[in-house]
């Protein structure tokens, strides 16, 4: 894998990213934590989501690690593992009457969000890349929807093909992090309502994200498709004769006569 530096600076060039691209990390149980890491209740005082983690990190440029005692959302600490699985939730208690008619369909939104097992891992780490100071398992890149299909278009530039997601609207914090290592494939992220209440992302915005071991063919394939005329900002055709108004070509009409 190339240097994040040097992923960074082709991210910049290619998709001018409005936020920090990002470097995510799980951490394994027992797992020492990289130095100049933020801790949201030790250093803030206040305990909260993933996504204004991300959020943080992306718009601040702060590395960040959030574990047990640092995290608010109940579907966070259930899906990272941070807490065991209940009844209730797998019910779809939590969905219920707010994004499914019964619990009986939240319970079969429930099951379709990716998850790791209760004390897996201690937490989450996620930096902007020239700060993260640990080997990232996946790379989160927000942006607006050309950006992202720029992303997509880089990813299959040497594959072809279709790159496929799925979207719930809701828990994308797991979409983000733990179905991409699942999945140990690029995925295109539509943000939840979560994301945009506490992570303060903005209406306009998607998110991509890579497993590590892609992001040397996703950046090759930005370079491919640069060269190729697939390039942000998006080219504007501009060589066209307007057409105007009727009473705007009459101009035209008193200049040639000469009066």
């Amino acid at each position: 894998m190339q240097e994040l530096a040097a992923v960074n600076d082709a991210l910049a060039r290619y998709i001018r990213p409005a936020t920090f691209p990002l470097a995510a990390r799980m951490v394994p149980k027992g797992e020492q934590l990289p130095p100049r890491i933020k801790r949201p209740y030790r250093d803030l005082g206040e305990k909260v989501t993933i996504c204004q983690v991300i959020g943080m990190a992306r718009h601040y440029g702060w590395a960040m690690f959030i574990g047990a005692e640092d995290a608010s959302c109940p579907i966070q600490r259930t899906v990272f593992g941070l807490e065991p699985m209940t009844e209730y939730y797998s019910e779809g208690n939590l969905c219920s009457g707010m994004y499914t008619a019964t619990p009986e369909l939240g319970r079969k939104t429930e099951s379709a969000v990716a998850r790791v097992g209760y004390g897996d891992y201690d937490g989450t780490l996620v930096a902007p890349l020239e700060r993260a100071a640990f080997t990232p398992e996946v790379f989160v890149i927000y942006g607006n929807s050309a950006q992202v299909m720029i992303l997509v278009a880089a990813w299959l530039y040497h594959r072809g093909g279709e790159l496929t997601s799925s979207f719930t609207a809701r828990a994308d914090c797991s979409d983000i992090i733990i179905r991409t290592i699942q999945k140990d494939a690029p995925q295109v992220i539509l943000p939840c309502n979560g994301d945009r209440v506490f992570g303060q992302t903005e209406d306009w915005e998607m998110a991509f994200t890579a497993p590590a071991r892609c992001i040397d063919e996703i950046v090759d394939g930005l370079a491919k498709c640069h060269q190729g005329g697939i390039r942000y900002p998006i080219p504007k055709w501009l060589r066209y004769t307007p057409k105007y108004p009727d009473h705007y070509t009459k101009l035209d009409e008193i200049w040639k006569s000469g009066k």
